[in-house]
């Protein structure tokens, strides 16, 4: 999947612009922190809520001796993973409102990972552009970051695979125009970020229109995510294109739910997510892999992804170096 500058699968605009409305919502609705450090929060219709709380699910994983043993000693004497992450992605990660609590689906993994592996998570945040030199300098043992596991990437470090993103369409709530898939955009006004790889797609769907002798795609590039939003809530656009981790989250939180749906499907033009550990740290690969596909297989991992509504990404297995 093309990347833009900051390495992420789309513009870093959405961050600085949605991440303010999203905090506006956890600050109007949360109390103060629960249990083990979990900020309380509303549920939304439908039982999701927009910081769910899954601590029973992570509290109810057991270590595995095992896959414990495998654990490089230094790890394993410390009993601590030191995870580092940029912590400003919605709803894959990010701050609870104290400021200070990670929380987001991938926290959530990551803690699940580090229980069945009989250690904790320790965060470290940084620029995003800082995490693969932080792992080749031991400063952490892994990232987990919404990073994409590419060809290029695999050069410098190795993947645990973990979840599929990709291209998703939100559309009104009750979708008004019918929207189903990639081909029901035709002759369709849409909303994207610029320079983004939705814009790519747009581009190329909309050819694929015209040379099926439908109308062309009305394309709306813009520098803002919320803008955006707000093109489709008034009708000026059918559809926004966005990655699908954040359009969950905002169909699910903006106007408590209220305003967006997510079109039913597989990501389009999907790629892995992946966990990132050095090259050179095989035991500790290895040992992420098999705590991974065991919360797979328990049913762990599918919980988690339900409660924050992200699904549609799930993984059946735990590959390693899957991306291209």
């Amino acid at each position: 999947m093309p990347q833009n500058p900051t390495g992420r699968s789309r513009s870093s605009s959405w961050c600085t612009a949605v991440l303010a409305g999203l905090l506006a919502v956890v600050l109007a609705g949360c109390g103060g922190g629960g249990d083990g450090g979990e900020a309380a929060a509303p549920q939304a219709p439908g039982g999701g809520g927009a910081i769910p709380d899954v601590s029973a699910v992570v509290a109810g994983v057991q270590k595995d001796p095992q896959l414990a043993a495998m654990l490089p000693p230094t790890i394993a004497q410390a009993g601590v993973l030191a995870l580092g992450s940029n912590l400003q992605s919605a709803p894959n990660n990010f701050y609870a409102a104290d400021g200070t609590t990670p929380v987001g689906y991938e926290v959530d993994l990551a803690k699940a990972i580090a229980a069945k592996l009989g250690v904790t998570v320790k965060y470290q945040d940084m620029a995003f552009g800082s995490l693969i030199t932080s792992l080749q300098s031991s400063r952490v043992d892994l990232t987990m970051a919404a990073m994409n596991d590419t060809a290029e990437r695999q050069k410098q470090i190795d993947f645990v695979d973990y979840f599929t993103s990709g291209i998703t369409i939100m559309v009104r709530k009750g979708n008004p125009d019918g929207i189903t898939g990639p081909d029901t955009l035709c002759g369709k006004a849409v909303a994207l970020v610029q320079g983004t790889s939705h814009q790519e797609f747009a581009t190329e769907q909309s050819a694929k229109c015209v040379q099926s002798g439908q109308a062309a795609i009305t394309i709306t590039a813009t520098d803002s995510d919320t803008q955006n939003q707000n093109q489709l809530r008034t009708g000026r656009v059918a559809a926004i294109l966005n990655d699908l981790p954040s359009a969950v989250y905002i169909s699910r939180t903006a106007g408590d739910g209220n305003f967006f749906e997510v079109v039913p499907g597989e990501p389009i033009n999907g790629g892995p997510y992946g966990i990132g550990i050095n090259k050179t740290n095989t035991q500790l690969t290895e040992a992420v892999r098999g705590a991974l596909q065991s919360l797979i297989t328990d049913g762990t991992y599918g919980k988690i992804l339900d409660a924050w509504g992200v699904q549609q990404g799930a993984v059946q297995q735990a590959g390693t170096n899957a991306g291209s």
